[in-house]
């Protein structure tokens, strides 16, 4: 990073900026070299300050709420690492319908989870997802036949305007249809980097803690029963049309395909897994074993459903 930018973010953020960070800790997958800055916001409104400085110096930085659907190369990342830790919450139970403000960096399943305590239905879908609520707008998560594109009512918006004054970040409030959602992918998605999600309202209904419970109750136990504990980054790849990407890796003879420390998981072959020590490299080796594995036996090209971050000499 050029030293004189990074004095300038040191003048503006102190010693909330951390320098040389290893990323692993931030992952679910529990890999990735180190980023040469990382700066923690806890408020939408400090996500949307930070954002706007590093869009003013000109520097590369990306977001990392829960570190989930992201494998981070073992190089890390060069530029800043923008740690999401805006997670205030807010429930309009009067409203008709029903609503829930949240912050981009609130745990999604979280929200769910608090939801169904108030008797609020319409993200039981959700409580077993574990990256954040930002994630999700972007990624059009979903589960159990619900979504993101489903549930959101508008997203609060951050973009980069070049003209705009350094330091008046200008919010825009995104109705759902203007993220032009499609199967886990949104615009935000298809556009990386020019603009921020701070915050969503998320639309709810009224039922009763103990419905809501059961229904999550129900989703959790399936969960438990088809996906598998330990390190990994959720689904790998997307589902093809009329297909599962776990179900051709399996054909294809690649359930329990191990390279060092990282494996494609016994129980589902669309989760891989770091048994502890697995690098970013080695889980990127099956990722590329799986998608030739596939290719040749049925004809099919899998699409990654996460994120590749930083650097990868190879791709």
């Amino acid at each position: 990073m050029n030293i004189n930018r990074f004095h300038r973010l040191q003048t503006l953020f102190g010693q909330r900026l951390q320098l040389d960070v290893p990323l692993g800790r931030y992952t679910s997958a529990r890999v990735g070299g180190p980023a040469d800055a990382l700066l923690e916001v806890s408020t939408a409104d400090e996500l949307a300050q930070a954002a706007m400085a590093l869009w003013g110096e000109s520097l590369s930085w990306i977001i990392l709420g829960g570190g989930s659907n992201v494998l981070v190369s073992d190089t890390g990342v060069r530029g800043v690492v923008l740690l999401n830790r805006a997670r205030q919450v807010d429930f309009q139970e009067a409203s008709e319908p029903p609503t829930v403000w949240a912050e981009s960096g609130a745990n999604f399943g979280l929200v769910a989870r608090q939801a169904a305590g108030r008797g609020l239905a319409g993200l039981e879908w959700a409580a077993g997802i574990p990256g954040t609520v930002g994630g999700a707008v972007v990624g059009n998560a979903g589960a159990h036949g619900g979504d993101m594109a489903g549930s959101l009512v508008v997203a609060e918006i951050l973009q980069h305007d070049p003209n705009a004054q350094e330091g008046m970040p200008i919010r825009q409030v995104w109705p759902a249809d203007r993220l032009e959602y499609a199967y886990r992918t949104s615009l935000l998605k298809r556009q990386p980097r020019q603009a921020v999600v701070l915050a969503a309202t998320l639309r709810l209904k009224g039922s009763t803690p103990e419905k809501v419970q059961a229904r999550i109750d129900e989703y959790v136990a399936y969960r438990r029963q088809t996906q598998p504990p330990g390190a990994s980054m959720g689904s790998m790849f997307k589902n093809p049309p009329g297909d599962y990407a776990g179900r051709l890796i399996e054909a294809a003879g690649l359930k329990g395909a191990r390279v060092g420390g990282a494996q494609i998981s016994t129980l589902h072959a669309n989760f891989f897994i770091n048994h502890g020590q697995a690098t970013a490299k080695e889980i990127y080796t099956l990722i590329e074993m799986a998608r030739q594995g596939v290719a040749e036996k049925f004809g099919v090209k899998l699409e990654l459903e996460i994120e590749l971050i930083g650097e990868w000499s190879d791709r």
